[in-house]
């Protein structure tokens, strides 16, 4: 499923790379802990999170993760956004807390990671 559909369909708020949300994402993987989604997230998945700092941004990029969503309608800081626009990261933002959005996710077909 293309980022895209997940943002119409979900109402996700595009903070960044809006040039990339034709990508496609072939699961999700869902963690606050930084060294775990380096461990664990594998390429095109979509990352759920709370954090908001420019670190997601790394981790992300090195993963090949199709896009990231902030949770809890978090707002990513200022260099994260721009940090996330030249690495051509779509963050996207949602008010549901995590377990809300990933059962939405899940029922619109984007499985975990293992």
């Amino acid at each position: 499923m293309k980022l895209q559909e997940l943002v119409e369909k979900m109402g996700l708020e595009v903070k960044t790379a809006r040039s990339e949300l034709e990508r496609e994402v072939t699961g999700g993987y869902a963690s606050d802990l930084l060294s775990d989604v380096m461990a664990n997230a594998r390429k095109d998945d979509l990352w759920v999170t709370l954090q908001t700092h420019q670190n997601i941004v790394a981790v992300a990029t090195l993963k090949g993760v199709a896009g990231v969503i902030l949770v809890n309608d978090r707002v990513p800081e200022e260099d994260t956004v721009q940090l996330a626009e030249e690495e051509h990261l779509p963050l996207l933002v949602t008010g549901l807390p995590a377990f809300e959005i990933i059962g939405r996710l899940y029922e619109m077909g984007i499985k975990g990671s293992r």
